[in-house]
């Protein structure tokens, strides 16, 4: 993903991920009281699971990426960027219950990997799948990765990693380096990515994928280390990523996490009797997590509800055991330090990371973005070129074509605050539009507060520069919000808020005041009152109106830069859990600090799987979030790209936000009501392959037309974006076995089915291909 100039974020003051208060999946393993990948139980029932084995990638490393305050003169990215090695760990670390060697920082030594092909040799054996440490720079890498075997065959899948500089992962420092060894005070991450492999065959080598060297403005793949994870014989299962949370199950009980990997060579059965719990003094497990069907090399992320004493007062700290049982008898098991309850959000890094995306926001998919201001009266850009709600910062040069536009259709004279009185909403229906996003399939929305024009569409108390002082003379966030309660409560409501404003005299993001383009004359900032301090007095302010004067399940903020989001934050979270009808909510990362529930790539997705949760936005316009007049209806993005968009997004663990742009009138073009429509009709028929989904471990996609998503312990989904021809022949392992049905959503007769030695193969009657539209979706129904 190439970064865009829309939502840079600017400065970040960020620490290190999360401290001892409440384990977290990047630190959950930091200072384990035991890791037991397996438990060889009486009989031998169970298997034991060999530890991960580290593969000491010195040989190949090729890369400076890693300086110290002794040790300077890396590279990481070709701009001069380091990893800050006094922030991060080196030797033998554990993380998830996985062992790595991660490199140090010495003068002039290499310590990382740039992805250019390079064939990797690797202890010959049975693995379930390679564990790597990764890092991007210049925007999120990824490409095909080859696994050599001995009998001469491979396999491939994608291997990636997030960019250092906006994405998440489980190491975290607080600062980069910068050329000259300058501290630049902004979080930088190595993440953690997984690559399958056939447990069945032997394997020898394996070929790192095809990025870019390590330059500026190109995207390229770093690997600092990798470990094996054999596979075990017989029945075996391991434990890995077991940490508490601060999210809650629908019972209201606390969830505690796990992720159990089958690696053994027996499939597991509901007859297995597999299930997670946790023993820990001070809580009860009340729901325990069961697993009624893993295949060999499967994975399943498991919630389990405990609840604390009446006498363990929130956030007590206690040594447990995080426990797969199963047949009777223990199969594996982990201990873990268990953060019990909930205890109040405090401004910190260590506090705000424990904080994590609710379920519903993991299990909703889909949601709709609402882009609406005063940029929606002049609605221009060039088409497919430009965000036409960045027209008044784009008409400041004179070199951008909307400068141009500008003096030919307004005049040299007319300022962008002109436009304020045009910015009407008279025709603006909210329950029309909520209405709408529900018949759309979304099961959220965000709404834009206040954009980087600084006019907020709510009624701020501490600026006069809005929706109720002026131009619709009404509180429009009120208004969405309160027909989104009535008229569809199922949906969850949430707001976008710019951190900085582009000309706000206080703190202009854009190094000046409001001035004409033209004459270059300074402009008056229309509700501007003089004498703030922008961060204390308005920005903060402004944000805490909207968690307690509307209760925002979603605060989607941009940019980043200066900030008091530490304490704005601990606000949010603490009022929404200690209200008299609690909710949970979610941030994301643009808000100027590390602490984060989700990352947010826009008009870009990822080519992986991304285990940390991620939301992809754009627009219905080919590159435009506000409403952009120019763009004729051929060239929004047809129902079949936003439902193919949908579907690739979540076989990778992301949501999807889709954004409208309406007129300043607030009516919604007629061509975007029609797609989210035609949207929703898709979902009707198939949505139970997208919601509550979660991605296959093993792959995410096979070529460009297949994608695969699971409904945990009940089936596994096949999407095929392109029409499917008298069978379908799905090259992967499907978790599938003799007595299972295979269906096609829509199309109500069972479908017959065979394994071959490439997979498995589905028959495709034309009634059932003719049902189908814009991607087939197969159901393996896992019945025994």
């Amino acid at each position: 993903m190439t970064e865009l100039p829309r939502r840079h974020v600017l400065g970040m003051t960020a620490g290190a991920a999360v401290g001892a208060a409440l384990l977290s999946p990047a630190t959950a393993d930091a200072n384990p009281l035991t890791t037991s990948t397996g438990a060889a139980a009486k009989g031998g029932e169970w298997g034991t699971v060999p530890a991960a084995v580290p593969v000491a990638l010195d040989r190949w490393f090729d890369n400076d990426g890693i300086d110290t305050a002794s040790a300077r003169g890396g590279d990481f990215d070709g701009s001069g960027y380091t990893f800050p090695g006094d922030e991060l760990p080196s030797g033998n670390v554990q993380l998830d219950g996985v062992t790595y060697v991660f490199p140090g920082a010495a003068a002039g030594a290499k310590n990382n990997v740039v992805a250019l092909g390079q064939r990797i040799d690797l202890p010959r054996g049975r693995y379930l799948s390679g564990l790597f440490l990764v890092a991007s720079s210049y925007g999120d890498a990824s490409g095909r990765a080859t696994v050599h075997y001995a009998d001469g065959s491979t396999s491939a899948a994608a291997l990636g990693g997030p960019d250092w500089y906006s994405g998440s992962g489980q190491l975290t420092a607080a600062y980069r380096y910068g050329p000259g060894g300058v501290k630049d005070p902004h979080q930088v991450v190595v993440a953690s990515a997984e690559l399958a492999m056939d447990p069945t065959r032997e394997a020898v080598a394996l070929t790192l994928p095809v990025t870019n060297p390590a330059q500026p403005d190109k995207p390229s793949l770093h690997v600092f280390a990798l470990s094996l994870q054999p596979a075990a014989n017989g029945r075996a299962v391991t434990l890995r990523d077991a940490h508490s949370t601060t999210t809650t199950l629908a019972s209201g009980a606390q969830s505690v996490e796990a992720t159990v990997i089958n690696a053994g060579t027996v499939t597991l059965l509901a007859s297995d009797a597999l299930s997670v719990q946790v023993d820990v003094d001070g809580a009860r497990t009340v729901e325990a997590a069961r697993i009624p069907r893993l295949a060999p090399g499967e994975q399943a992320r498991v919630r389990i509800g405990i609840r604390p004493g009446t006498g363990t007062a929130p956030g007590t700290v206690r040594p447990g055991r995080v426990v797969a049982r199963g047949r009777g008898q223990e199969a594996a098991s982990v201990a873990r330090q268990l953060t019990l309850g909930v205890p109040d959000f405090t401004p910190t890094d260590a506090s705000l990371a424990s904080h994590r995306a609710p379920y519903w926001f993991q299990d909703a998919k889909f949601g709709i973005f609402i882009h609406w201001g005063v940029y929606s009266v002049p609605a221009w850009a060039p088409v497919g070129l430009q965000y036409a709600e960045w027209y008044w910062a784009q008409m400041q040069d004179p070199n951008n074509a909307t400068y141009a536009y500008h003096r030919t259709t307004y005049g040299e004279s007319f300022n962008y605050d002109d436009f304020i009185p045009r910015f009407t909403a008279e025709r603006f229906d909210p329950r029309s539009w909520v209405e709408l996003f529900r018949d759309a399939g979304a099961q959220y929305h965000v709404l834009t507060s206040k954009h980087h024009e600084g006019f907020a569409l709510w009624d701020t108390k501490v600026s006069d520069r809005n929706a109720v002082r002026m131009g619709p003379k009404k509180d429009l966030v009120r208004a969405l919000f309160e027909a989104s309660r009535q008229y569809a409560p199922q949906l969850h409501r949430g707001l976008y808020f710019s951190m900085p404003e582009w000309f706000n005299p206080d703190s202009p993001w854009q190094g000046h005041g409001p001035r004409n383009p033209y004459t270059l004359q300074p402009l008056p900032y229309t509700g501007y009152t003089p004498g703030k301090d922008y961060i204390k007095d308005l920005q903060a302010p402004q944000m805490l109106e909207l968690v307690e004067g509307y209760d925002p399940e979603i605060l989607w903020c941009d940019i980043g830069g200066a900030n008091d989001s530490h304490r704005v934050l601990a606000e949010y979270f603490n009022h929404a859990k200690n209200r008299s009808r609690p909710i949970e909510v979610t941030v994301n990362n643009r808000s100027g600090i590390g602490p984060h529930d989700f990352t947010t790539p826009e008009y870009a997705t990822y080519d992986t799987v991304v285990t940390a949760k991620w939301e992809a936005s754009r627009g219905l316009d080919p590159f435009s979030y506000g409403y952009n007049r120019a763009t004729p209806d051929d060239k929004y993005m047809t129902t079949e790209e936003v439902v193919h968009t949908l579907v690739d997004i979540v076989s990778k663990n992301g949501n999807f936000l889709l954004d409208i742009g309406p007129r300043a009138d607030g009516t919604i073009p007629e061509i975007m009501r029609l797609r989210l429509r035609e949207t929703g009709q898709w979902l009707k028929t198939n949505g139970e392959a997208i919601y509550g989904s979660t991605y296959w471990a093993r792959m995410p996609q096979l070529g460009a037309d297949l994608r695969f998503t699971v409904r945990p312990g009940r089936a596994f989904y096949i999407h095929s974006l392109a029409r499917p021809g008298a069978t379908l022949t799905v090259e992967a392992p499907v978790p599938i076995r003799a007595g299972d049905r295979v269906t096609m959503l829509g199309y109500g007769r069972p479908l017959t089915w065979r394994t071959s030695g490439s997979g498995l193969v589905i028959d495709v009657p034309a009634a059932a291909r003719a049902a189908g539209s814009h991607a087939w979706v197969f159901k393996v129904e896992w019945l025994g």
